[in-house]
């Protein structure tokens, strides 16, 4: 017993109207027929069976839809068609012959990104430089306002961060200071300090 076979026929369209080259492979059921595209974009398939058949555009540059083609023994000139221009998508029935145009264009690589001053500023380390320079800029400025027991006082302090062991031992001590006297006491002491000079 024979079985019945058929040609399945159509053309690829490009957006230019004429074919992107002649090797554009297309393929039936994930490669069990394969075909090229011929220089006018036709293409076809001999010999084919009765039964679902899958068709796929092979291009590296131009995205085709996918051909879900049906052949009925009793009717195997007229087969019916259905594309899905993407995995997923509403299918739509189409003619035959096909006549298969592009969805999209495929794009490989990221356009190069031009020179932004805004960009830069979004850098976590240009933040943390500009914040270190604002803060070298502005400490002068600080100081001034201060009287020179309270420059001191932060003098001793900066001192005491710089030395690790200095500023654990303050904290343990219970934030005591040179000279034997505790934090508390020294800010009661300046307070003092400050009622006499008005009086």
């Amino acid at each position: 017993m024979t079985t019945t076979t058929t040609n399945i026929e159509g053309r690829l369209q490009f957006p230019d109207q004429s074919p992107l080259n002649v090797t554009t492979q297309v393929s039936l059921n994930n490669g069990e027929y394969l075909t090229y595209s011929r220089i006018d974009g036709s293409f076809i398939f001999y010999d084919i069976p009765p039964g679902v058949h899958q068709l796929d555009v092979h291009s590296m540059t131009y995205h085709f839809g996918q051909i879900k083609i049906l052949l009925v023994e009793d009717s195997m000139d007229v087969p019916k068609c259905l594309e899905y221009s993407y995995p997923g998508a509403t299918k739509q029935p189409v003619k035959y012959p096909l006549v298969m145009t592009t969805y999209a264009t495929y794009d490989y690589f990221e356009p190069k990104r031009g020179f932004s001053l805004f960009g830069i500023l979004k850098n976590p380390m240009v933040l943390m430089m500009l914040v270190s320079v604002g803060l070298m800029l502005g400490m002068p400025k600080l100081m001034e306002g201060l009287d020179p027991e309270e420059k001191e006082e932060m003098r001793r302090q900066m001192k005491a961060q710089s030395n690790p062991t200095e500023m654990l031992s303050q904290m343990f001590s219970g934030g005591g200071v040179a000279g034997g006297t505790s934090a508390l006491d020294d800010g009661k002491t300046r307070k003092e300090r400050r009622r006499a000079k008005k009086d």
